[in-house]
């Protein structure tokens, strides 16, 4: 290789940086506790960033602008010794195409969160292994948002994810930490994954991919079609909701799609609302004051 040829190969590398899968901010709030100021809070949460953000998640290199942002809020209410217990607020979101707009994709709050955990221990991540299940419930979730971003891309592209999260749900029960079983309630992260996974649910991730691919992707040349788009995505998901009414993936769309939604049908090119808006109040009734003004 000559010098202009390694120039050249420099210049490439340089201009294309690669790294991991994820961009995830993580905050540990520990003010209910009395003890913020303790010092494992802060490397919990600088060990934490280092583990999601550092480790390849899927095997592959990706550029920066490909990389999923996303944010895990760890909010601590009780701590003695190395045991540990709060709640844990995750969010990803998605680029849309030809826009500056940043579209959300997942906002859930997992109230059954307890680990143990000893300043400066290692975070490994061991798919067939339960060690820890801070480790476990963390990697969890980024199965889960890595499935949820690909499904918005390619229909069904997140089953591999899925499924490697319900390898963590399977290797995690033996730690009989709450969350991971079918008698754990409704919101656990047991729920959440079967139903991801379910053939009842299909409809669900069908939408993510016709809302996100074909609606918001393409509004930017073609408002009135991607609209329309977004509109039937939503009836599908009504279709499915009175099918399976109140279901623990209709809720999560709309804490993360609500405020998105109104935007969307609040401007630009009028569409046909009037059987939407019926849905939408019918699926999400607590946001009926944003579904009064779509037009």
């Amino acid at each position: 290789m000559n010098k202009v040829q390694y120039f050249l190969l420099c210049m490439l590398v340089s201009t294309f940086s690669f790294g991991q899968e994820l961009n995830c901010e993580v905050v540990v709030n520990a003010e209910q506790t009395g003890r913020a100021n303790v010092a494992v809070f802060r490397t919990l949460q600088n060990s934490l960033s280092e583990f999601i953000n550092q480790t390849k998640w899927t095997g592959k290199d990706v550029q920066s602008h490909q990389q999923i942002q996303c944010s895990m809020f760890i909010n601590i209410t009780e701590y003695e010794g190395d045991s540990f217990s709060g709640t844990i607020q995750v969010q990803s979101s998605r680029p849309v195409y030809g826009s500056t707009m940043i579209s959300p994709v997942f906002n859930y709050n997992d109230e059954q969160f307890q680990f143990s955990y000893t300043e400066y221990e290692p975070l490994d991540y061991n798919p067939n292994q339960f060690n820890s299940n801070l480790v476990a419930v963390i990697s969890y979730y980024v199965m889960t948002i890595l499935g949820l971003d690909a499904d918005t891309f390619e229909e069904e592209g997140g089953t591999r994810f899925f499924q490697e999260a319900n390898q963590i749900v399977n290797t995690a029960q033996q730690g009989g930490n709450a969350g991971w079983k079918s008698t754990d309630g409704n919101r656990s992260r047991y729920r959440l994954n079967a139903d991801l996974l379910s053939n009842a649910f299909l409809a669900y991730r069908k939408t993510l991919y016709t809302y996100h691919r074909q609606g918001l992707d393409v509004m930017h040349e073609q408002p009135r079609e991607g609209k329309q788009k977004i509109a039937s995505a939503l009836l599908s998901l009504h279709s499915m909701n009175n099918r399976r009414p109140n279901s623990l993936l209709v809720r999560t769309f709309f804490d993360a799609k609500a405020d998105e939604i109104q935007q969307v049908f609040s401007g630009g090119p009028q569409v046909e609302t009037r059987e939407v808006v019926d849905a939408l109040n019918r699926m999400a009734p607590t946001f009926s004051q944003k579904w009064g003004v779509l037009r």
